[in-house]
């Protein structure tokens, strides 16, 4: 592993104890709410905030190492970072920019301005390079941030919220602009986010923290499958419900029972997608296995659907169409009665 970092720091309530290791060319992406430890994390990597125990070491090199004393200032630690705001300055040209960290680390002029030259090349800006930050879109400071951080050839490239102050369809294009630059670099990526859609399109491993620790680690597209946690769960849109298998059925920890298509027994989660959830103003005809009394909590537009939250014996969320929605004149608080397949409901361990 290129980057090694066993962080251990108290902030104020909060003690973070985070390990995490990141292979030459992997993309690691740091999930998780507000207030969590992401942030810290991010700064100890930088060198902004010494931690109050572990090591970070960068190819057997440490930067951190609070046993033997040792703290590398931000300044000298050989890293690439990109922040939520670009922060570019406003007084030099978008060239100068982007040459601006390899002339801190003794670059000349025009070999600092070549190498900026070609990085406004890589992200398709060279046209660019003589104006201002004020001049460009919020998009396309981004990326004049990404070259000012690539354009050294770190080992680390450190990632703060890179998409979040973008628009919607400027955030579409710059993601996949970045897609493709990581997937180009050499280095180890560390990237912050609260976005799943960011960590699962650009990630090649995902670990989620809550209360300074890593609650799941994995692949982007197992830690959606199977969530472990109801933050993890709610990130990627699904209800997720503790509770212990005996044979097809699964007894739920807050009461309840949920039909479930193959055998299981032992302390298990039962994972449904808002999708498998049908609604229905009366308790439906026939003997579906699965159908519960609810109570409609909250509805919230969700993009061509409405996501409703359902209370009840067993909990759930349900997307439905804006005119099912209006044509089962549903408020919060209607009483309903909610449907999902035993085949489309996920079980696993633990």
């Amino acid at each position: 592993m290129s980057l090694v970092a066993e962080v251990r720091v108290q902030r104020g309530v909060l003690h973070v104890e985070l390990d995490v290791r990141v292979a030459d060319g992997e993309v690691l992406a740091v999930l998780g709410p507000n207030g969590a430890g992401k942030s810290t994390l991010l700064r100890v990597l930088a060198g902004l905030l010494p931690p109050d125990g572990g090591r970070v070491t960068v190819d057997g090199e440490p930067w951190d190492d609070v046993d033997a004393g040792v703290h590398l200032p931000a300044h000298r630690r050989r890293l690439g970072m990109v922040f939520q705001d670009h922060l570019l300055f406003p007084h030099l040209s978008i060239t100068d920019n982007v040459a601006f960290g390899l002339r801190t680390r003794g670059a000349g002029r025009r070999e600092a301005r070549a190498a900026a030259a070609h990085w406004l090349e890589r992200v398709e800006l060279a046209d660019l390079g003589a104006r201002r930050p004020g001049q460009l879109s919020g998009g396309q400071a981004q990326r004049v941030a990404l070259a000012r951080a690539l354009a050294g050839e770190p080992p680390v490239l450190l990632l703060d919220e890179p998409l979040s102050a973008l628009d919607a369809r400027t955030r579409l294009t710059v993601r996949a602009e970045l897609r493709r630059h990581l997937g180009e670099f050499g280095g180890s990526t560390v990237l912050v986010t609260h976005d799943p859609v960011d960590a699962m399109a650009l990630a090649d491993r995902v670990v989620v923290v809550e209360e300074g620790r890593v609650v799941q680690a994995g692949p982007p597209g197992e830690v959606a499958r199977r969530p472990r946690t109801d933050y993890v769960a709610r990130l990627v849109g699904l209800a997720l419900l503790p509770g212990t298998g005996e044979g097809a059925t699964v007894r739920l920890d807050g009461g309840g029972r949920v039909a479930v298509a193959e055998e299981t027994a032992g302390t298990v989660f039962v994972a449904v997608r808002p999708e498998s959830v049908a609604l229905w103003p009366q308790r439906p005809e026939g003997s579906p296995r699965n159908v519960w009394p609810v109570r409609l909590a909250s509805a919230t537009p969700h993009g061509a659907t409405v996501r409703c939250e359902l209370a009840g014996e067993v909990p759930l969320l349900a997307d439905v169409t804006a005119a099912a929605f209006a044509e089962m004149g549903l408020a919060p608080g209607a009483q309903l009665w909610a449907t999902v397949k035993a085949s489309e409901v996920a079980v696993y361990e633990r």
